[in-house]
């Protein structure tokens, strides 16, 4: 038996048909309700036969128009628009594990913080709040972590505008740095390929 095997037999006994587990390209995933949030990921750790001691990554997912293409209306696919994803190591057998939850209400995406489950992910849960606006209730100091403070949205959200909300500047006159709307038009650029006959062909 593989190892990944292993690991797939030591989920389903644990967690048998309350979790969904998927395999692909050679790796697991494990989905899990947003209210269990906190309680599958620390039997995750606390369980030899998983042993799951390092959280290694944690990201905001915007599935939003996922998999359409631009000029096309967003079709519904999945059970919410936001979802947090964690990507776990266990040194103790050697494997690793994505773990996926949906993120409750797409207006004000809110889900547990796992900061006394993986000290490590505090500043992958700011990132997420930042960049996705992802509030992780619980979290000990969560404010943004890559954005300036008067920042306006989350950058990685589909919707938000390629030119942003507000721009930044110095001005000489007040002699401070000033916020104003962006004054960049929005506009979509499509490149023309133009190519002269044969091109690429050896001669």
């Amino acid at each position: 038996m593989t190892r990944l095997e292993t690991l797939k037999n030591n989920l389903q006994a644990q967690f048998g048909a309350a979790c969904a587990l998927t395999e692909a390209f050679g790796e697991l995933t494990l989905e899990v309700s947003a209210d269990q949030w906190v309680d599958a990921c620390t039997v995750l750790r606390d369980k030899p036969a998983l042993a799951f001691e390092s959280c290694i990554d944690l990201c905001g997912v915007d599935y939003a128009t996922y998999g359409e293409p631009a000029f096309m209306a967003p079709a519904p696919k999945f059970p919410q628009r936001f979802a947090v994803v964690l990507h776990l190591l266990s040194v103790t057998h050697n494997w690793r594990l994505r773990v996926r939850a949906w993120v409750p209400n797409d207006d004000f995406p809110v889900i547990a913080s796992l900061v006394n489950v993986w000290p490590s992910v505090n500043w992958f849960e700011r990132e997420a709040f930042d960049l996705y606006g992802v509030v992780f209730e619980g979290h000990p100091d969560l404010r943004r972590i890559l954005t300036d403070y008067g920042f306006i949205g989350h950058p990685f959200r589909k919707d938000f505008p390629l030119s942003g909300n507000v721009e930044m500047r110095y001005d000489t006159e007040q002699k401070r740095v000033v916020y104003q709307p962006v004054t960049i038009e929005p506009r979509e650029i499509t490149p023309r390929i133009v190519r002269e006959a044969g091109y690429g062909v050896e001669r």
